[in-house]
């Protein structure tokens, strides 16, 4: 197996940092390399996935380790412990017991004594068991202190476009001057009758930075941005003009996670939400907010001049009920000759 890969594998969560400078990348490959060359590993190459947590299986590093896997490229992986590997006990027996013996993959947890080429390795299904108990406990701590964060009336996310944290105080948002009056032009633009696709392309064609763009600018990268990434989507536009936040309030628990395995985000109700008046200072009125949501409810259109009645969607028909819409046309009269 010496002209297979040996794999060193790395990881570290931020429930881990807490634990101090044991836990750290640094550490976890000087003890990885140091028992690779007393045991006559070579070949060996790390995978690393820094501020990941153990009970999900999306890492960069993990997944590329396993693409060598699934290629035949890796003859031995390594980890400081079973918990690097993962917490979810049972994706890590998975990968221990089926995968990796598929692959003619042998795995050694430093620490925990475990190696699969020389035994069976009987209570490492227990120690699996415990490390997910652990990061179960951590996620139910970490839950109570964000619901009590939440309910205190802190804001639960970083500053949405618009805002940003105060150097004084990193609770508080105050107004990104900037990206503030992108966001008055947007509510302005609906008021007067454009739709959100209608106000994306005009941002666009003005040159007017996106949030990802934006945040790029000014040196915040939050991984997310793509080919498209000075192109405004309708989606964004839609999402701007929904957050009550730019009335000046804190608005928390609008979302959550299915369970500390499954990262899903699901949206509550809007009667579950948690809403904080008065918390910063606004960007835009509360009556322009309310006007906005009021004219988004009724479906507006341009006339062929691209003109806007600012009526359209607004006004019913006094007998059935039904929207009516400005129609301008051209009626020619024929004038009757008067026959003598």
């Amino acid at each position: 197996m010496a002209d297979k890969i040996t794999a060193l594998y790395c990881r570290l969560s931020q429930d881990d940092m807490l634990q101090g400078e044991s836990n750290s990348i640094t550490n976890q490959k000087a003890i990885l390399k140091k028992y690779a060359e007393n045991n006559g590993f070579l070949n060996t190459k790390f995978y690393v996935d820094d501020g990941v947590s153990g009970t999900t299986f999306e890492r960069d590093g993990f997944k590329a380790m396993m693409s060598d896997i699934e290629d035949g490229k890796v003859g031995i992986v390594i980890t400081k412990d079973l918990s690097r590997l993962g917490r979810d006990y049972l994706k890590t027996g998975e990968l221990i017991e089926m995968t990796f013996p598929d692959y003619d993959v042998r795995y050694i947890a430093v620490n925990d004594g475990v190696d699969t080429f020389k035994s069976e390795n009987e209570f490492m299904a227990f120690k699996n068991i415990f490390n997910d108990w652990y990061a179960r406990d951590c996620s139910k701590k970490i839950r109570a202190v964000f619901k009590a964060k939440g309910q205190s009336g802190k804001h639960l996310c970083p500053p949405i476009y618009g805002y940003k944290k105060s150097d004084t105080d990193k609770n508080l948002w105050i107004v990104d001057e900037v990206t503030a009056e992108v966001v008055r032009k947007i509510f302005r633009l609906c008021i007067y009758g454009y739709g959100p696709t209608q106000i994306a392309r005009i941002l666009t064609e003005q040159g007017i930075l996106t949030p990802t763009a934006y945040a790029l600018s000014q040196g915040r990268d939050n991984g997310r941005h793509n080919a498209k990434l000075h192109r405004w989507g309708t989606q964004t536009i839609c999402h701007i003009l929904e957050r009550l936040e730019y009335c000046g309030h804190t608005v928390n628990f609008r979302t959550h996670m299915k369970s500390y395995k499954v990262h899903k985000i699901i949206y509550n109700p809007q009667d579950e939400w948690l809403i904080f008046e008065n918390t910063h200072e606004p960007i835009i009125t509360q009556q322009e907010f309310d006007l906005v949501q009021e004219i988004r409810k009724n479906k507006r259109r341009l006339q062929k001049k691209d003109e806007l009645n600012p009526f359209s969607g607004m006004v019913y028909c006094a007998d059935c009920g039904a929207k009516m819409y400005l129609r301008a046309c051209s009626v020619s009269f024929q004038r009757e000759k008067k026959v003598v």
